[in-house]
């Protein structure tokens, strides 16, 4: 299948064209005959699939007749990446065609954005947070919309937006069409669908399974070796573009830090940054400043880098999805990446989940040979983050010792797998 079947104007066909894109992903070809069509959508997809073009280029398709430099559609995405990264996806499928969108979200100043949307869109790409400040000031007028997209909608759950999205929805008028994409279903989520969706076409493309072309992998260690462990499979697998995954803000900070000083081009990308020092993190991972980028869930989402070799947990995530969403950032775009997990002995339960989900067990690989810290699990000890050392932690991992790290029961039957 083409992109030639959907009949886009000629001038999106040349934004398709400049994006790179040749045939449409199952995503794309599920949802943008619905959208072209006028039904409302619930699409669940996973990250990495597409979802961005599968309702942009349906909306530039439909935007081209009708009134110009008139706020026509809204598209609410839960953080400033994902924004920014909607944003500029816009900007390179709309090039030909006249049609412009405006970025809105907080950290930065009102009046640049006031400015921008009075020199005339048709596309709003907004935060909720900003963009009630900017309807509580009158700035922006939604009467006009006709098309609402909820992007990534359980993060808008995670981030507590939900509140927020029902007043934003108070400012449009009831006809339109609507569009609600996420990578999850809670209740939350389902309800806030149930209310606005009219008669929906639900497009699901297995928004739980891991991308086919990722290689996963499992080291079993000990919560103190984890860093020093790190540090080493790093420097023996020679990774180009890493993005590694920590439960706290506080921890990526820290890690982020460790390793810059330990010789690894490395920046965190977590809530505590302010914008221009978030935007400096995510532009130098982009632009290969920075190789190894360490990141919380929540100021992950949004992130869009071509190219990325490795994803690594050092954290075991919370739930599936959650690994799912993470290890997809690899393995992009018909390319070969490869997901590293540190798990611990607590971690049976989650990688047996994963297993079960990814249906085949992960690769299991010998932990090298590391030089354990002193101090080394002082790295992270505020806040409560301290981590427990174990009884049963390898004699071996004793300062300034070689060590070939720990074994654990992870409830899997025979041996395991080396490479």
């Amino acid at each position: 299948m083409s992109f030639a079947e959907f009949q886009f104007h000629p001038r999106i066909i040349a934004g398709i064209t400049a994006c790179g894109y040749t045939s449409p992903t199952p995503i794309q070809r599920e949802a943008m005959p619905h959208i072209l069509a006028g039904r409302d959508i619930l699409g669940l997809a996973q990250t990495g699939t597409g979802k961005t073009a599968a309702f942009v280029l349906p909306l530039l398709q439909r935007l081209q007749a009708g009134e110009r430099k008139k706020i026509r559609a809204l598209i609410v995405a839960p953080t400033r990446e994902l924004a920014e990264q909607i944003h500029a996806n816009i900007g390179l499928m709309a090039g030909q065609t006249g049609l412009r969108s405006v970025v809105i979200y907080g950290g930065v100043g009102k009046p640049g954005q006031i400015k921008k949307i009075r020199e005339g869109a048709e596309i709003i790409v907004a935060c909720p947070g900003r963009l009630l400040d900017h309807l509580n000031d009158k700035a922006i007028d939604l009467s006009g919309v006709e098309f609402l997209v909820l992007d990534e909608a359980d993060h808008m759950f995670d981030k507590g937006f939900l509140p927020d999205i029902r007043r934003i929805m108070k400012h449009l008028p009831p006809r339109r069409q609507n569009l609600v994409f996420s990578a999850t279903m809670p209740a939350e989520i389902r309800g806030l669908a149930e209310d606005i969706l009219h008669d929906p076409a639900t497009v699901q493309i297995n928004h739980t399974q891991a991308v086919a072309s990722i290689s996963h992998v499992i080291f079993q260690v000990a919560k103190e070796n984890k860093t020093a462990i790190l540090k080493s499979i790093m420097a023996d697998e020679g990774m180009k573009t890493t993005l590694i995954f920590t439960k706290t803000k506080h921890k990526a900070k820290n890690l982020a830090l460790h390793l810059e000083k330990s010789g690894f081009p490395a920046a965190s990308l977590q809530g505590n940054l302010s914008q221009q020092r978030r935007q400096q993190a995510l532009d130098g991972f982009k632009n290969g400043t920075f190789t190894v980028l360490v990141a919380t869930d929540i100021a992950a989402r949004g992130i869009d880098v071509t190219g990325i070799s490795h994803v690594i947990n050092y954290d075991v995530p919370d739930t599936v999805e959650a690994y799912t969403h993470r290890t997809g950032r690899t393995g992009r775009a018909s390319c070969t990446g490869e997901a590293f997990t540190l798990a611990t002995g607590e971690d049976s339960r989650m990688i047996q989940s994963i297993e079960r989900t990814l249906g085949k067990k992960m690769i299991r690989r010998e932990t090298p040979c590391f030089t354990a810290e002193p101090n080394g699990d002082e790295l992270f000890k505020t806040r409560g983050e301290t981590p427990t050392r174990r009884k049963t932690a390898p004699s071996g991992a004793s300062r300034n010792k070689r060590s070939r790290g720990v074994s654990f029961d992870f409830g899997i039957q025979g041996n395991a797998q080396r490479r």
